[in-house]
């Protein structure tokens, strides 16, 4: 029964991370459709950069949280989740800026 509840407390910090990829991906698809990632401001640098830092370590915790309940007795699921965890930040971060140019071109 712990097991399912460290499962479901790693899920629901996975989500939160998710969130925060994207958050990432909304604010870095301006910039970056414009060709000006290398010429950022102090501000647009923050608004990109701590969704991705405290994203990526929000991340760590979940898989710390799924290792916990699966790293030794079920060693395949959890490589499935870490594995299944990075596609979803990368699809998260697409979406985020996916939505965020569908409002700026539309």
């Amino acid at each position: 029964m712990e097991k399912w509840i460290t499962r479901g407390v790693a899920m629901l910090v996975a989500l939160g991370g998710c969130g925060l990829f994207w958050t990432f991906g909304m604010f870095a698809a301006v910039p970056a459709q414009q060709g000006r990632l290398t010429g950022l401001s102090g501000v647009e640098m923050q608004l990109i950069g701590i969704p991705l830092l405290v994203g990526l370590v929000v991340a760590w915790g979940a898989l710390h949280l799924f290792a916990l309940a699966d790293r030794e007795n079920n060693p395949r699921f959890y490589a499935a989740t870490r594995i299944a965890m990075l596609l979803a930040a990368i699809a998260a971060a697409g979406v985020g800026a996916n939505w965020s140019l569908a409002r700026v071109v539309g």
